[in-house]
C-alpha cells in the first residue's frame, strides 16, 4: 500500500460508511411499477463507500451495515431489520452490496493516483448497477415465484434511476476525493515495493 494501513482511522471510516447507508435510508422506500422491491437511496449510499474507502474498506463497512440489519436494528430504507428481511425479495440486492462495494473500489483502485470521473463513473455503473442486479433480479424471481424473465423486465425500470445515482455518486465522489486525496489504499507501486524488500534484506548496522 501507499502508505501505512492505521486501524483505528480504518475503523472509523468503515463505521462511517455502514452509517452513510444507514442514513440513507431514512428517506424511506417507494414501491412502484409493481415490484416488490422498492426504490431507495441506499444503492447511491453503496456507490459512495465504494468509491470513497475503496475495496477492502467498502466491503466490510457494507458487512457490517448487514450484520447490524441482521441483529434486529431498523437501518433499512423504510426501517426494515432482522432476519425476515432476508427472506424477502430484496435478499439478492441486499447481499450484493458488499460485492458492489468491493468492485466500485478495485476499479477506482487500479486507476492509480487521482480520482478520474470516467473511470469512477465505469466502476459505479458496473458495481453499483451491474453487479447489483446480477445477484438481486435471480433472487427476486426465487423469492416472488415470477419468472426471470418478467423479474429482469420489472427490474429494468429502475435502471435509469440507478445510472443517474451513478452519475451523481461519482461528482460527489471526485469533489472527496480532491480534498482527501490519501483516502484510498492504493497498490504499492513496483519500485516502492523493491525498495521495501531491499530494506528487509539490509542488515542492520
Amino acid at each position: 500500500m501507499s502508505a501505512r494501513r492505521r486501524p483505528s482511522r480504518d475503523l472509523a471510516q468503515i463505521a462511517l460508511g455502514a452509517g452513510l447507508v444507514a442514513a440513507l435510508g431514512l428517506p424511506g422506500a417507494i414501491a412502484v411499477f409493481g415490484n416488490a422491491v422498492p426504490i431507495t437511496l441506499q444503492t447511491f449510499g453503496v456507490m459512495l463507500v465504494g468509491s470513497l474507502l475503496g475495496a477492502r474498506k467498502g466491503a466490510l463497512s457494507m458487512l457490517v451495515l448487514l450484520v447490524l440489519v441482521a441483529a434486529g436494528l431498523p437501518l433499512l430504507a423504510g426501517g426494515r431489520g432482522g432476519l425476515g428481511v432476508f427472506a424477502g425479495p430484496s435478499v439478492g440486492y441486499l447481499l450484493a452490496w458488499p460485492i458492489a462495494a468491493y468492485v466500485i473500489g478495485r476499479i477506482v483502485e487500479a486507476g492509480g493516483p487521482g480520482y478520474r470521473w470516467t473511470r469512477g463513473l465505469i466502476a459505479n455503473l458496473v458495481g453499483g448497477v451491474a453487479v447489483i442486479y446480477a445477484l438481486g433480479i435471480p433472487l427476486q424471481a426465487w423469492r416472488t415465484g415470477v419468472p426471470l424473465a418478467e423479474t429482469a423486465v420489472l427490474a429494468a425500470a429502475f435502471v435509469p434511476g440507478d445510472v443517474v445515482k451513478a452519475v451523481l455518486a461519482t461528482g460527489v465522489a471526485g469533489g472527496v476525493h480532491r480534498a482527501m486525496p490519501d483516502l484510498l489504499e492504493r497498490p504499492a507501486a513496483p519500485h516502492d515495493a523493491a525498495e521495501s524488500s531491499d530494506a528487509l534484506r539490509r542488515p542492520a548496522p
